[in-house]
């Protein structure tokens, strides 16, 4: 299983910009006071989105323009042997929208932003079993 020079070029980028997303959701949650809830359950759901997009890249695997990371996950199945829950991924989903936009939804907790975080690091450690070393060197 090996991807072309350029597909494997592609897939780092992703991995590196998904790892930038955690990162965020980590660093911020440090915050004991004023923590911005919304923002790491958004980094978190933009890391889920871009493993399991860098997952597709890798695989040759056309996905549409969407933030849906069940969509994604039925897509990256297909391609690969991965295994991942769905209701995790389908609490993240929401913060694709609810995080970033004002709306009539209930402000997000600490334990939803913490549990955002372990759902995305459980997405992670799903892709980048299913990938080679060499693309995430």
């Amino acid at each position: 299983m090996s991807a072309p020079r350029d597909n494997a070029r592609l897939v780092r980028q992703w991995v590196e910009k998904a790892e930038h997303d955690l990162r965020n959701a980590e660093h911020t949650l440090t915050l004991k006071d004023d923590c911005p809830f919304d923002t790491v359950c958004f980094h978190a759901q933009q890391c889920a989105e871009k493993y399991l997009k860098g997952l597709l890249v890798f695989f040759t695997v056309d996905f549409p323009n969407t933030h849906d990371l069940i969509l994604l996950k039925k897509l990256a199945i297909e391609a690969a042997s991965i295994k991942m829950g769905s209701a995790d991924l389908q609490t993240l989903n929401r913060y694709s929208i609810e995080s970033r936009y004002p709306g009539e939804w209930e402000p997000i907790t600490r334990a939803e932003a913490e549990e955002a975080v372990k759902s995305a690091r459980q997405v992670r450690d799903a892709v980048r079993s299913a990938l080679p070393a060499t693309v995430l060197s």
